[in-house]
């Protein structure tokens, strides 16, 4: 019960917190699978992009390849021209890098089903680097990721290293990307839509099997009790019927 609480607050903080993200938003072409996440009360998600063209100029002679040491001189979440590449490479001065980053998604569930679930509905989807991970204070987070990304160096000091067909055909692998990584999302959201509507059904399922169950033992029971045991057998055998009966009217209505 505890653990359960502790899932609801922690799920509660998040939804509630400010989007941080550079765009501050979640993306419209996987908004409907961070909304029906979200609906279910095992999971919850803590962060997404649905995948996106960048190219980033990064610092000469650094090893440090973090983002803050890059400025961002394109991106889109859709298919980009060729000429956005270009506008953007002429504003370069340091090691320009072109990149394509597939869908991504973190969310934290509330038991390890829920996580494995989840987990089968990422790989079957053709998710194939997706993993499962438990923190310290138990917060169980799925990864939903992909294997499918391009990262191309264009530039070094500000000096443009390729030609523009070349620049061309690179954007050209990256609209196909993006289309299937689309395509992609579109199976995930199908295949998870299947999973959380059959791990509802079985829940069902379920609490009526045990609530006969439960039905049945009790009317054996009164069933087996020895005749001797009565008072009245006639009436007594009489009120216990009505007794089953509406116990069974008020079980299954």
């Amino acid at each position: 019960m505890e653990i359960e609480n502790t899932f609801k607050q922690w799920k509660k903080q998040c939804l509630n917190k400010m989007d941080l993200s550079k765009k501050g938003s979640v993306d419209e072409d996987i908004a409907h699978v961070v909304r029906a996440l979200n609906d279910a009360e095992n999971y919850f998600t803590t962060s997404s992009c649905s995948g996106r063209i960048i190219l980033i100029d990064g610092v000469s002679d650094c090893q440090d390849v973090q983002k803050q040491n890059c400025s961002w001189l394109f991106v889109t979440h859709q298919q980009c021209q060729k000429t956005d590449v270009v506008s953007g490479l002429e504003r370069s001065c340091g090691d320009a890098v072109f990149k394509f980053e597939p869908f991504v998604l973190h969310v934290q569930c509330r038991r390890l089903e829920d996580a494995q679930l989840l987990h089968n509905v990422a790989i079957n989807s053709g998710f194939r680097n997706s993993g499962i991970t438990v923190g310290k204070k138990g917060k169980i987070i799925t990864a939903v990721r992909s294997t499918h990304c391009l990262e191309v160096p264009l530039s070094q000091k500000g000096q443009i290293l390729v030609s523009e067909d070349y620049i061309e055909f690179l954007v050209e692998v990256a609209n196909q990307k993006m289309v299937e990584n689309l395509r992609r999302i579109e199976r995930f959201h199908e295949c998870l839509q299947s999973a959380l509507q059959s791990e509802g059904s079985q829940c069902k399922n379920t609490d009526v099997t045990q609530e006969k169950s439960v039905y049945r033992r009790r009317r054996k029971k009164a069933l087996d009790r020895p005749a001797d045991s009565c008072q009245d057998s006639k009436e007594t055998t009489a009120s216990e019927e009505e007794d089953g009966l509406d116990y069974g009217v008020n079980l299954f209505t």
